[in-house]
């Protein structure tokens, strides 16, 4: 299978932005010292700081893949939009996460957007099965005007890094069909939510471990690793 050029090139990626802004940072100071891998850790930590999020210390040291991942097995290690919470938690599982470290993680979505046809069918739906608030079908619809339509995970505060994720998501106001999976099914799934969504500091203190224990997830093994020149691209 052909290899892109870079991880960030494969469809699940194409929104994420701010490499050129990391590449001019390491050109001018440290190229061929710190890794990718840091540097993207330590932009995502202050960059949740800076959104009012918590903040945490990223262990440093880890090391970038020495060539770009197949695009198919990229694809297949990120979570649809589509994806329901079993399949979410067999995912996040492989990676030694567990359900309380993914329903954290997804907090992720309390800022940034997302392009219509991730979530068009969910708010187009018919179904009566699709659990969404009315009104809130409605406001996304009109943010779904054509292939650029985009809107934000979190229409109240879009800018701000809190736990309004979770008051959405039991008001059914979830954009993503992999964002309202985590709320609904009964049990300790929405026990968590419950309690994430009124409890902001042990949401804060379960976000902060989950994301120190997603960056120790080990690389395949027997994976070639180095420091990448340019995040943007592999070395090669």
């Amino acid at each position: 299978a052909p290899f892109s050029a870079s991880e960030k090139d494969v469809e699940p990626n194409a929104s994420l932005t701010g490499y050129t802004v990391i590449d001019d940072i390491k050109s001018h100071d440290c190229p061929a010292t710190v890794s990718c891998a840091d540097v993207i850790a330590l932009a995502s930590r202050d960059a949740i700081a800076l959104l009012g999020g918590p903040t945490w210390s990223v262990p440093l040291g880890r090391k970038d893949s020495r060539f770009a991942a197949n695009p198919e097995s990229t694809e297949k290690g990120l979570p649809s939009p589509h994806d329901i919470l079993g399949e979410l938690v067999t995912m996040f599982s492989r990676l030694n996460l567990d359900a309380r470290d993914m329903t954290a993680l997804s907090d992720a979505h309390t800022v940034g957007m997302a392009d219509c046809m991730h979530y068009s069918d969910r708010v187009y739906s018919t179904d009566r099965d699709e659990e969404i608030d009315p009104s809130f079908a409605q406001t996304m619809q009109l943010m779904c005007q054509g292939p650029s339509g985009k809107a934000p995970f979190d229409v109240q505060t879009p800018m701000r890094f809190d736990n309004a994720y979770y008051r959405n998501l039991i008001a059914r106001r979830g954009l993503l069909t992999s964002d309202q999976t985590l709320y609904g099914g009964g049990g300790l799934q929405d026990n968590l939510v419950e309690m994430y969504s009124t409890d902001g500091e042990a949401f804060a203190r379960d976000f902060a471990k989950a994301m120190v224990k997603m960056g120790n997830v080990p690389p395949p093994m027997g994976m070639p690793v180095e420091v990448r020149l340019k995040c943007s691209t592999a070395n090669y």
